[in-house]
């Protein structure tokens, strides 16, 4: 909802939510209810709902129940619901949608969970809280709240359509861990067949559970770790009931909570960070706890074993959540404790940084920032005392293949012993080498040593000084930036992570809707993201407008020139508002060559895009492969017509090659640069875009 909408245009668009909160006051103030229990009433047994309501034959019950609540505070929890909950539901979904599924849901909780107590309790099992449960009666507008947001949350783009979906999880299993009562039995139902048949029937700009990008998959994970965390100690302060019994584990000792609470907030945090151990240690815990909460059940619904506590359906619906977060967003968790690094220099203690030094005193080449990236191993060879007898390979390891990313960092003349060393490491250690994205110089090395080189891009460069947007070829770039002028649009050059949090919001929300749109995960490798764009040495390129608004983002990487000095910028992350100025990557670009001209840099780079080329080149086997990816890829990423976007600016092209050995590790190659594009590719994924090429 926007600032700018009036009350009354509120109201008016949410008919249904001010009828439902005005009908629970009206009954709970009509009853007395809303200062007294409505469960100590005489009449609450003719509105409420339960197994034994329709054994007495009150098939009203299911409708009836939803506007009366047991007892005075759940009315205000109730309220809140409703104009929070089913308020957005409604703005979302529209009114009549928004009734079907909510009352829709409500209903068909409420008579699953009163069939699975009956089945529970009918003797198949000697299941102590289904038999309470079977006796019970409840009331209550969750379920209807519940049911609607659950659909409601198909509608919306990543990252707000998982963050919807993980905070309902939460509050579901909240409940249902303190309460246990069949009310909260419907909140489950609810919400799980409800994501469903939104997921099915009302998904509209995107399909999938999956989080897209890196820092959601995080910060997912670790929002869930401390849901959990809260949830322990809100459990040791306030223990209660519920289906396994009760859910204080029988240890009243406050160092054994503080202990796990800590454990827990720790791991939390290392999520966030993106630590691999972090992942390993939250899906050991998981799986641990919902094995564990698995065999509980078993032997307290067919046995007479009880059980407390410290193991809980509650919790388990929680790690449940967990689990489904971190499994399928395994990719997201690529940093090791300690970045992986080999070679005869000896262990560097920030081998990042060392590579950052090793730039500024060798320079290097258009691509060559993108190896300070995470996720990256790097070989060191030379003196590790003496930075300008150093030098660095830079590679990512996947199904058995080194790739080498860009040309080796090092002084001109250590060039041939770099390429040989990695080669060495390679071998030595039974994986299969090569080089991607590497320069005529390191191709030409490898070719003299009897390997292949075949091109697989072309870096796109515009050269500065002299430039000017004159003439019929800069026609497009004219017409952008006057446009921009007179829609009071200008260009800020700023560090990311000195913006305020409202600009680094805006940011996030352009770049994470943009992968969500996508039907894939978030691409990495060549391709930063907005965490790479927070890198202070990273310059970021924003168009906004005279409100604030943030319309489109570049971002640039340094490209050093021996000494220290910046000879020029390489293009990143592009990416613009679906809603804002139309034009706003070419009036950024063109913004960002006058700024960086002005300042003495030489050349930027607008980037080869991956899998993308112009002319004509040998039909090599490596060439129909990556064809073939680039052009199942392009519906989802646009590389090609990327690549045909940037002649807009007139750029000169250098050549981009791959080198590898032979033709027989051309497969396992392949499989290789794939994977290292789309490493938290499923296999469904992969399979459909084999399927895009073959409809294309």
């Amino acid at each position: 909802m926007h600032s700018d909408v009036s009350w009354l245009t509120v109201v008016r668009r949410l008919p249904f939510t001010v009828a439902l909160a005005a009908a629970l006051l009206i009954v709970g103030a009509t009853t007395g209810s809303l200062w007294g229990r409505a469960s100590d009433k005489s009449w609450y047994r003719e509105v409420a709902f339960g197994l034994p309501s329709l054994r007495e034959g009150r098939w009203w019950t299911p409708v009836s129940s939803a506007f009366v609540e047991p007892g005075p505070w759940l009315y205000l929890l109730a309220l809140v619901a409703i104009i929070i909950g089913m308020g957005w539901a409604e703005w979302q979904l529209g009114t009549v949608k928004a009734v079907l599924v909510g009352v829709g849901g409500h209903l068909i909780a409420s008579l699953l969970s009163v069939l699975l107590v009956w089945l529970l309790s009918s003797g198949v099992t000697s299941w102590r809280w289904a038999e309470q449960l079977a006796d019970s009666r409840a009331a209550g507008v969750g379920a209807l709240v519940v049911s609607a947001v659950a659909v409601a949350s198909a509608t919306v783009r990543s990252p707000w359509r998982l963050r919807v979906r993980v905070l309902l999880a939460a509050i579901v299993s909240v409940a249902f861990l303190f309460e246990g009562t069949l009310a909260s039995v419907e909140y489950v139902l609810a919400a799980v067949i409800m994501l469903i048949v939104g997921e099915k029937f009302f998904a509209t700009n995107e399909r999938g559970w999956v989080p897209r990008t890196r820092r959601e998959v995080r910060m997912l994970g670790c929002a869930a770790l401390l849901i959990i965390a809260g949830a322990n100690l809100l459990v040791f302060l306030f223990p209660g009931s519920g289906p396994l019994g009760p859910t204080d584990s029988g240890d009243d000792s406050l160092f054994t909570m503080l202990i796990g609470l800590v454990i827990n907030v720790l791991i939390a945090d290392q999520l966030r960070r993106g630590k691999r151990w972090a992942w390993w240690v939250a899906v050991v815990l998981g799986a641990l706890n919902v094995v564990a909460t698995v065999l509980a059940v078993v032997l307290v619904v067919f046995t007479d074993v009880s059980s407390e506590g410290a193991v809980t359906l509650g919790t388990t619906l929680l790690w449940v959540m967990v689990l489904a977060i971190l499994i399928p967003g395994r990719f997201a968790f690529a940093v090791p404790w300690r970045v992986r690094q080999v070679g005869t220099s000896g262990e560097v203690d920030d081998p990042v940084g060392r590579v950052g030094q090793l730039l500024r005193v060798h320079g290097g080449g258009t691509m060559s920032w993108m190896t300070t990236w995470p996720g990256n191993s790097y070989q060191f060879t030379g003196d590790a005392d003496d930075l300008h007898d150093q030098s660095v390979v830079t590679y990512r390891q996947h199904v058995g293949t080194m790739v080498a990313l860009a040309d080796p960092v090092c002084a001109p003349d250590r060039l041939p012993d770099a390429v040989d060393a990695f080669v060495e490491l390679a071998e030595s250690s039974g994986a299969t080498p090569c080089w991607f994205s590497i320069g005529p110089a390191t191709s030409e090395i490898v070719t003299r040593r009897g390997w292949l080189s075949v091109q697989i891009a072309e870096d796109t460069i515009v050269d500065l000084p002299g430039l000017e947007f004159k003439g019929k070829p800069w026609q497009h770039v004219r017409s952008a930036m006057n446009k921009a002028t007179k829609q009071d649009i200008s260009m800020r050059m700023v560090s990311l992570a000195d913006e305020s949090f409202a600009v680094r919001t805006q940011v996030r929300a352009i770049s994470e809707e943009w992968v969500g749109d996508k039907g894939l995960p978030e691409m990495g490798f060549t391709l930063g993201s907005v965490e790479e764009a927070m890198d202070p040495a990273v310059r970021v390129a924003l168009a906004v407008d005279s409100s604030g608004n943030v319309h489109g983002v570049l971002s640039w990487l340094p490209v050093f020139a021996p000494g220290g000095d910046i000879a020029g910028w390489t293009l990143d992350i592009m990416r613009r508002r679906t809603d804002g100025f139309g034009p706003v990557v070419e009036y950024l670009i063109a913004s960002s060559a006058v700024a960086f001209k002005d300042e003495g840099a030489q050349f930027i780079s607008l980037s080869g895009a991956p899998l993308a080329r112009t002319g004509e080149f040998d039909a090599e086997p490596l060439d129909k492969l990556l064809d073939t990816l680039g052009a199942a890829l392009e519906p989802y990423y646009g590389f090609r017509s990327l690549h045909t976007f940037k002649k807009k600016f007139n750029p000169r092209y250098e050549p981009v090659y791959l080198a590898f050995r032979d033709e027989s590790d051309l497969p396992r190659i392949g499989v290789a640069v794939s994977r290292a594009y789309l490493p938290d590719a499923t296999t469904g994924q992969l399979v459909r875009l084999a399927a895009s090429r073959g409809d294309g």
